[in-house]
């Protein structure tokens, strides 16, 4: 078996001097590459107008689909001009929280093969090193 790491920074910088008064902003740095501004939700805290790990979740698991269906449609011969994804997640507080679901809905333009498309989906789905990482359904709804 072959092993991949995978090296990130997260930095926060203030004072926490009670709940309510420290600064949720955080930067994320992968060496090489631009700063991602973090924060915490909205709902706890956070700048709404920063990323939060909630989003990054959804947004990997929507990346690592779409990654693996591209690279499949390639190999297969069919010619994507266009993928989009509106994916969504949903986490439920018990306490700490957990993500209970997260459903993707590519939606995708291509000249031939729309006959290959359900099949590739549900491969991609499968191949998905994220989503079979997680402990939680992730639905793929998919529109050609």
């Amino acid at each position: 078996m072959r092993t991949h790491g995978y090296e990130v920074e997260v930095s926060w910088h203030g004072a926490t001097t009670g709940y309510r008064d420290y600064s949720r902003a955080h930067e994320v740095a992968v060496e090489g590459k631009p700063v991602l501004p973090g924060s915490a939700d909205p709902a706890f805290r956070g700048d709404r107008d920063r990323y939060n790990p909630e989003e990054l979740l959804v947004a990997s698991l929507s990346q690592c689909h779409m990654l693996w269906f591209l690279h499949l449609a390639a190999e297969a011969g069919i010619v994507v001009t266009d993928y989009r994804d509106r994916a969504t997640g949903t986490m439920a507080e018990d306490g700490g929280g957990r993500f209970t679901d997260v459903t993707l809905r590519p939606e995708v333009t291509v000249h031939s093969g729309h006959d290959q498309l359900a099949e590739l989906h549900e491969r991609a789905h499968h191949l998905c090193f994220i989503a079979n990482s997680v402990n939680f359904p992730v639905t793929v709804q998919s529109v050609v």
